[in-house]
């Protein structure tokens, strides 16, 4: 069977209509019906009913949408691990959200080439969503993450405590920079803290909106161990009083991928995070 199908399949699933797979896959609806044609006439039996509301799964659908994921898992991962890079044994394929790259990606991989000389290392940095899909495609063999999202047989250890705190400049409180880590924390922040909701100046990225602060003043949540040493040299200071919210960095990967390979790699992860680092770049 064409991968190709399967993979159309399962974007249709994903995302509810036939016309917003065209769009992901950037191809045509009509390509996209003629997969869908193409799988049903092979499999033999009805796939999906289209509605104005988008598609639903038939009962065959819902059969068949296991399978599915597991061919393109499959064949994902021989894509991945074929061929082998000259001298390695074997391969991993970790990544992180951005905010997560340094140091904890970064310094997983040097640890791994260290340890573990014949194995060969791929790192990818993406944001939640593309790293959640991209491990349920099997394209991943584990990823740092912030907010895990949960699926059928994914694994999620809490790797780190964090919290993200509320500092400000020493020169100067306001302005006050809202910085968005995600959709849990402005639900939370927007109840705790109202009147701060509307920000002038707001960014999605931490390093920016520290650099912000340290250069104009103004005020702003941050990761506890990205503001520490910026505390400890006195350039920022906390904010006495103010609400905290929960940040914690976990490790996700399908049960699936588990054996000596990924359960070494894993140690190797938690003996980095329990070290000292500096996290303010």
């Amino acid at each position: 069977m064409d991968i190709d199908l399967a993979r159309t399949f399962l974007e249709i699933v994903r995302t509810g209509s036939f016309m917003a797979a065209a769009e992901r896959l950037h191809i045509t609806q009509t390509t996209v019906t003629a997969r869908i044609h193409n799988l049903e006439g092979q499999l033999g039996c009805r796939l999906f009913v289209r509605n104005r509301a988008g598609a639903r799964l038939t009962p065959h659908g819902e059969r068949f949408t296991p399978h599915a994921s597991q061919l393109v898992r499959t064949w994902e991962a021989a894509r991945r691990e074929l061929p082998l890079p000259e001298g390695a044994e074997d391969m991993l394929v970790l990544g992180g959200e951005t905010s997560l790259w340094n140091p904890l990606l970064l310094n997983w991989v040097t640890r791994l080439r260290q340890q573990h000389p014949t194995v060969a290392t791929r790192a990818e940095v993406h944001d939640s969503e593309a790293l959640h899909e991209r491990l349920e495609r099997g394209v991943l063999d584990a990823a740092l993450v912030h907010r895990p999202a949960y699926w059928p047989g994914m694994q999620v250890e809490q790797l780190l405590e964090e919290k993200l705190i509320l500092v400000r400049a020493t020169q100067s409180e306001e302005p006050y920079v809202y910085v968005d880590w995600g959709a849990d924390f402005r639900k939370q922040h927007d109840m705790a803290l109202p009147e701060r909701a509307r920000a002038s100046i707001s960014a999605n990225f931490g390093p920016l909106a520290i650099q912000l602060l340290l250069q104009q003043g103004g005020s702003g949540y941050f990761r506890t161990r990205v503001a520490e040493p910026h505390l400890r040299e006195g350039t920022l200071e906390r904010v006495a009083d103010a609400p905290e919210f929960t940040y914690p960095v976990y490790l996700a990967y399908a049960r699936e991928k588990r054996g000596p390979l990924l359960d070494a790699a894993c140690l190797v992860l938690k003996a980095v995070a329990a070290e000292s680092a500096d996290w303010s770049s």
